[in-house]
């Protein structure tokens, strides 16, 4: 008999055991954990990780594309950093807004690596990456429209089924939008989430990005969602290039998103936070020292002289980055 998906019966796989000293409990309805303070797992750090006791950070998301039929010296590392903290998987590859069946070969895969590495949740992202078999490597915005809805609270429904696990949907970073859209992209997701009970990734500094390239408001996209069922937050630095922002990842988080930040904290009462730093990655030292930013944002401080967004210089920064890193 199939066994059918469940989002209210989930909770965190490793319970409360990796948790943060002292992080609240995440209010969500999924009763997935408050893990606290994570970083990427990146191969430039893999050998002060495997040097070092005292790592200073509470969690690791990894890209899980970049684990999947990877046995080598990466799959080691990960075996060793799941020994002691909680990993998140974070994917780029579901395809989830196009018109395209599933891959079915990614989706066993996929499942496959969580049942090996036991992740805290899977997420992925409010997007298409590719058609007719062609992959962009590019996290491609959607039409928010009634149509689309349908198909991808369909494509949600039935990931959750072949994972048996709640997907966690992250939204984008947008250079476009489109005119036949009839939902903000707030309302669009928080209908999703509705629809199929999957959780949110909110990423702060996505939501700075697109509301600075079309002309929202950020605040009411981040008041507008449906706060107890975001389970995570990422925060990130981007460029400005001509007359918009790009998704670069390679620079610290500027003012702007840290007082959004602050906002979704209190708005949440406080949720998983990563850093992302994709490009440039600094020492894990000076990866901690600016999570420690949003350790101090979660107690009531603002970071004192953070940076507003960085220009891009006359090379300038390239118009989209890899997914896969």
């Amino acid at each position: 008999m199939t066994q059918t998906f469940n989002p209210s019966q989930q909770g965190s796989p490793r319970g409360g055991l990796f948790s943060s000293a002292g992080a609240p409990q995440l209010p969500n309805r999924l009763g997935l954990e408050n893990l606290g303070f994570g970083v990427g797992l990146r191969t430039q750090h893999f050998p002060y990780l495997m040097q070092q006791d005292d790592w200073s950070v509470d969690w690791f998301e990894i890209i899980s594309e970049n684990f999947i039929d990877n046995y080598g010296y990466a799959r080691h590392v990960l075996e060793q950093v799941r020994a002691r903290r909680p990993v998140v998987m974070h994917g780029v590859s579901m395809n989830l807004g196009s018109s395209d069946p599933l891959d079915e070969i990614y989706l066993g895969k996929l499942k496959a690596l969580a049942d090996d590495i036991e992740p805290a949740w899977i997420s992925d992202h409010l997007c298409w990456t590719g058609a007719l078999g062609i992959n962009s490597h590019d996290l491609l915005p959607m039409p928010l429209t009634a149509e689309s809805l349908r198909h991808v609270a369909a494509r949600i429904h039935d990931v959750q089924e072949r994972l048996q696990r709640p997907l966690i949907l992250e939204n984008p970073s947008t250079y476009l939008e489109f005119r036949q859209n009839s939902y903000s992209e707030w309302d669009f997701l928080a209908e999703l989430v509705r629809q199929t009970g999957c959780g949110l990734l909110l990423d702060v500094n996505n939501v700075y990005v697109s509301a600075y390239n079309h002309g929202y408001d950020p605040v009411t996209y981040i008041e507008s969602l449906p706060h107890d069922s975001i389970v995570q937050m990422h925060l990130a630095g981007p460029t400005e290039v001509g007359d918009c922002l790009i998704d670069t990842h390679d620079q610290p988080v500027p003012a702007q998103v840290w007082q959004l930040y602050q906002r979704a904290l209190a708005l949440t009462g406080g949720t998983a936070t990563l850093l992302e730093w994709d490009a440039n990655i600094p020492d894990f030292p000076e990866l901690v020292r600016e999570l420690d930013k949003a350790r101090g944002v979660a107690q009531g401080r603002l970071p004192e002289n953070a940076p507003s967004v960085s220009q891009a210089t006359p090379a300038g920064a390239a118009i989209s980055t890899p997914i896969v890193r």
